[in-house]
């Protein structure tokens, strides 16, 4: 009688496979404007204050509080100060006209903004301020966002729009960051038809399109990789070991999809064995249990291998929750845990499993999580149709209105 391989809890894979996970040597300086999505390999540190020197939130007049004891105080208005201006100390007694982002004069020490203040009509250049002003207001301190000295950005973390607009507010037009990873991309599957190659009116029995090529490709390129597409691999040993070992020469890492189940005309598992050494794991999550990972030998390194199950959906889910973080750490980001909230379900869920399972969920607009009806491994339809996944325990039921833990799908595909 055959034994059946014990089923490895998701959070013990992800901590083992996350500890094969040496962030790549090397570093990068690349244009500031071309680092979304690459990870820093130095903290950035400002040389200067942001804003550099005190300036006006608002379009008005910088004045001193001392002189506008009242409303209705009538001040001369001695200088215009655009923003990018110089601006020249303010004389005490008078009013400098200024606009958003200009520099406060030395001696004043607020600004009204113009839609509390009047030009005075035939006075000369005068205003009356009609608001009497607190010491400070509407003026943006010198190093209110950034003090000289301060790490705005660590090393680690993934740059976003925002991150490269704070990189550039402190002067950087190009940042330090880490490699990319050389990823080789194949699929196998005697099975597989690449769109376009054979109509669908001329497709054999039991061919199928191959889908697992254009998402596994697609959310690589989104975390910053270099990818290699190697196209379909038959169903044969040789071949396979053949493809394993031309990508392992000049990759950091191979990806695969299908083929990593146990039967005969599953071949990844032995010719990653003839190579190196492969961990073949059957993890208790649903979909997605089939997962392979390994090292193939290159001289005194080595290239690392993992295999997803070749179900599109349950590929998609191993990638996003294992693949997705082991490839952010090759790159040294640090922070790479999965992020969940909790939310109220507005669906049943009476079919509790032995394992845990990701099902695919939408918002609605009551605040809600709605559930796609066919929750098959099969059904790619319903990754297009999700915005998240509900992490459910094995052995757990869902009633409608009990909270359960949502992951956004946006930050896992991104």
């Amino acid at each position: 009688m055959t034994t059946r391989p014990t089923l490895r809890p998701l959070d013990d894979a992800l901590t083992e496979l996350l500890a094969h996970a040496s962030p790549l040597p090397g570093m990068q300086h690349i244009s500031t404007f071309d680092a979304d999505g690459r990870v820093l390999a130095q903290d950035l540190v400002s040389a200067l204050h942001v804003p550099p020197q005190d300036n006006s939130a608002m379009d008005g007049y910088a004045l001193r509080c001392a002189d506008v004891s009242q409303s209705g105080a009538v001040l001369p208005v001695l200088q215009r100060i655009p923003a990018g201006a110089s601006a020249q100390p303010l004389a005490p007694g008078s009013a400098a006209r200024i606009f958003t982002g200009a520099s406060v004069p030395l001696g004043a020490d607020a600004v009204v903004m113009q839609e509390d203040c009047e030009v005075v009509e035939g006075g000369g250049n005068h205003v009356r301020v009609m608001r009497v002003p607190p010491v400070g207001q509407w003026i943006r301190r010198a190093g209110e966002d950034i003090e000289r000295g301060t790490t705005v950005l660590q090393k680690g973390q993934r740059l976003s729009p925002a991150s490269l607009g704070l990189a550039a507010s402190i002067g950087l037009a190009h940042v330090p960051v880490a490699p990319r990873p050389k990823v080789a991309l194949f699929s196998t599957g005697d099975e597989l038809v690449m769109p376009g190659e054979v109509p669908p009116e001329h497709m054999k029995p039991g061919s199928i399109y191959n889908s697992n090529r254009f998402f596994l490709r697609a959310l690589l390129a989104r975390l910053g990789c270099e990818v290699t597409d190697l196209g379909i691999v038959p169903d044969d040993r040789q071949a396979t070991i053949d493809a394993l070992k031309s990508a392992a020469a000049h990759h950091d890492l191979i990806l695969t999809s299908g083929g990593v189940s146990v039967g005969e005309e599953d071949h990844i598992k032995p010719a990653v064995q003839a190579l190196g050494e492969l961990s073949l794991w059957q993890i208790a999550m649903k979909p997605g249990k089939p997962f392979a990972y390994g090292r193939i030998c290159r001289g005194d390194s080595a290239c690392h291998f993992i295999g997803l199950p070749g179900n599109p959906v349950s590929s998609f889910v191993t990638f996003v929750l294992l693949v997705r973080p082991f490839v952010l750490r090759l790159q040294g980001m640090t922070d790479v845990a999965m992020q969940s909230i909790a939310a109220r379900a507005d669906f049943t869920w009476a079919k509790a499993d032995k394992r845990r399972e990701f099902l695919r969920v939408r918002r609605n607009v009551d605040g809600g999580l709605d559930l796609f009806d066919n929750q098959s491994s099969g059904v790619l339809t319903s990754t297009v149709w999700a915005d998240g996944l509900v992490d459910n325990p094995a052995g757990q039921t869902i009633a409608r209105g009990d909270v359960v833990r949502f992951v956004g799908l946006g930050a896992l595909v991104g």
